[in-house]
């Protein structure tokens, strides 16, 4: 970081003493000239990488979401865990699937599950439960799916208790913003 901020400085200074310069040999012209550009580069810079900042900060468009792999939607998952103020841990590397693990300020737990189109749910027979048990209570789980979930995934969720599933419409909600705790469930 240090050293990416001591190239800026050395850059900005070359170009405030080459503004300088260019002022004591040509006049007012050359910083005029500065600031055109500077008001042309800015705004199209800006525009280029708004996406990108858009994203890191969680928030995603409906067509960002759809063009996801498991891997996108699991980062794009914990970047909007982080905005909505969850604490992402790292993923255990023994784990085969895709799933992201949260903590929030008062000590509760969340497990999110990804369910790609026309898949069965994960761990359909038994939920998984953490082994460590720090916390109260058992980890809410999440299981996002872009898609629609069928009259039995939803009864499966009920009859796991603790299980939320996120659909396409409420994945996009999230996406655009809503906090977590405020999105409803799928029927």
């Amino acid at each position: 970081m240090l050293p990416a901020l001591a190239a800026v400085v050395v850059i900005l200074c070359a170009v405030v003493a080459g503004v300088a310069v260019g002022y004591r040999v040509a006049g007012i012209g050359v910083p005029i000239g500065v600031l055109a550009v500077l008001a042309v580069v800015t705004p199209a810079v800006v525009r280029r990488h708004r996406p990108l900042a858009r994203r890191r900060l969680g928030f995603y468009t409906p067509q960002e979401l759809a063009e996801l792999d498991t891997q996108g939607l699991a980062l794009a998952v914990s970047r909007m865990l982080r905005r909505d103020g969850w604490r992402v841990l790292p993923q255990r590397r023994s784990e085969a699937r895709v799933r992201v693990r949260a903590r929030d300020g008062r000590g509760h737990r969340l497990e999110v599950a990804f369910r790609p189109v026309a898949e069965p749910l994960p761990d359909e027979d038994t939920p998984s439960r953490s082994r460590r048990p720090d916390g109260p209570g058992p980890p809410l789980r999440l299981v996002v799916h872009r898609g629609a979930f069928t009259r039995r995934d939803v009864q499966w969720a009920r009859r796991q208790g603790g299980v939320r599933l996120i659909d396409g419409p409420c994945l996009r909600r999230w996406a655009h913003g809503t906090p977590l705790n405020e999105l409803s469930d799928s029927p």
